[in-house]
């Protein structure tokens, strides 16, 4: 995938993208957004419903609280770089399938790639994931690691809070940890894991 130079060429290459059957239930593609010298990058799952209609990730109400989680750390949106492991929405916003994170992945890979955010922010099992298969997000939100010398920090997804009031501290407590962690050191990277995610890890957002 050399020819995606830049974020641009990139989001041009999603919003023709017929790599899996997402594809032909799009209304519009959401590439991600951002600044390409973003010092955070966010990681969710998928587009909702308002993300595939307007062509932009994390606007629907997930969206909202992300804005406003964002604030109380002294950011807007404009600041930060946002994106999916999927670019376009899984009917009635089901999981993601394997193979359709798999055929996005060449997209998100890129990005990372570009963009070499100090802090990538995964929200939620699925973006977890990618970097810490075989965790549970409820074990290892709110700790950093060292993955391939980029630094994971694993927070609930915001729809969590939207679904069980009582994750809404634990959600704002690991925000709050972003200003700081900006300002330190990588830490120690840890060792591979291998293990498999147990459908019981997959449980929350």
């Amino acid at each position: 995938m050399t020819d995606m130079e830049t974020l641009d060429e990139v989001a041009s290459r999603v919003r023709a993208c017929t790599d899996c059957p997402l594809s032909r239930g799009r209304t519009n593609a959401v590439p991600g957004e951002g600044p390409a010298d973003s010092a955070i990058m966010f990681i969710g799952e998928g587009p909702g419903y308002q993300e595939d209609r307007q062509g932009r990730p994390f606007v629907g109400p997930a969206g909202k609280f992300l804005e406003e989680l964002l604030k109380s750390i002294g950011y807007s949106r404009e600041e930060v770089y946002i994106a999916n492991m999927v670019k376009c929405r899984p009917a009635n916003n089901r999981d993601p399938l394997p193979s359709e994170i798999e055929a996005c992945s060449k997209y998100l890979d890129r990005q990372i790639e570009l963009i070499r955010p100090k802090l990538v922010v995964t929200l939620g099992r699925f973006s977890m994931s990618k970097f810490l298969p075989g965790e549970s997000i409820s074990r290892v939100h709110g700790k950093p690691r060292n993955v391939n010398g980029l630094t994971i920090f694993p927070i609930m997804h915001p729809a969590a809070a939207l679904h069980r009031q009582e994750n809404r501290k634990t959600i704002e407590d690991d925000f709050n940890a972003i200003p700081a962690l900006l300002k330190q050191p990588a830490p120690e990277p840890i060792v591979e894991l291998t293990e498999t995610p147990k459908p019981e890890q997959l449980s929350m957002f």
